[in-house]
């Protein structure tokens, strides 16, 4: 996947969704939110805590709120990107330009950024041998990569705890992203995160 290094670049490379996407960004920077290009997505903070971010896909484009799931969705918007497995990441999809209503998104966005003000946030928790949490970032780059996507799920429930483990116990925001650029060649091969040691 190419680096994306700007706002403007990723509008520029889902030209299908061009005037779609840049509806969204100009409406969601009428609030006080900081942008930036997180998981070579636009992203938007505050107080440099994630709200949200912008996504463009082959069928589909939306934003995903990091915290969604303490959303109102008083209008039934919101999808669970991956039902059982994603606690608190929310997507409002759309196929097209005019099926955004600029005031209901524009109050959803509003109500983000609240909650993250008030706190409210799922912290990553420990997994148990049978329950296995994403971490954000890795659900990101999945709902963003399909290829990448299905190779995950294919993997054994072991080599996914694995990745997930990877991810998550890193304290920085930075090393998330560097481990996360480093395992997923690893998840396209198929191999598990330890697999050259245990063939020793």
């Amino acid at each position: 996947m190419k680096k994306i290094y700007s706002v403007e670049e990723y509008i520029e490379e889902h030209s299908n969704f061009n005037e779609a996407l840049t509806l969204l960004r100009t409406l969601i920077l009428t609030t006080e939110v900081e942008e930036a290009i997180k998981w070579n997505a636009p992203t938007y903070m505050v107080n440099g805590k994630n709200v949200l971010g912008l996504g463009a896909f082959k069928n589909h484009f939306g934003i995903w709120f990091f915290n969604g799931v303490f959303l109102k969705d008083r209008h039934n918007l919101l999808v669970n990107a991956q039902e059982n497995k994603t606690k608190a990441l929310r997507q409002m999809r759309f196929e097209s330009t005019e099926t955004i209503n600029k005031d209901i998104v524009l109050a959803y966005v509003k109500e983000a950024i609240e909650n993250q003000k008030l706190g409210k946030e799922i912290k990553a928790s420990r997994t148990t041998k049978k329950d296995i949490t994403i971490p954000l970032e890795l659900t990101v780059e999945l709902g963003a990569n399909p290829e990448l996507k299905d190779a995950f799920i294919n993997l054994t429930p072991g080599k996914q705890r694995e990745y997930c483990e990877y991810i998550d116990s890193a304290k920085r925001e930075a090393t998330k992203q560097t481990r996360l650029e480093k395992i997923k060649p690893m998840i396209l091969n198929n191999k598990g995160l330890h697999d050259k040691y245990k063939n020793c």
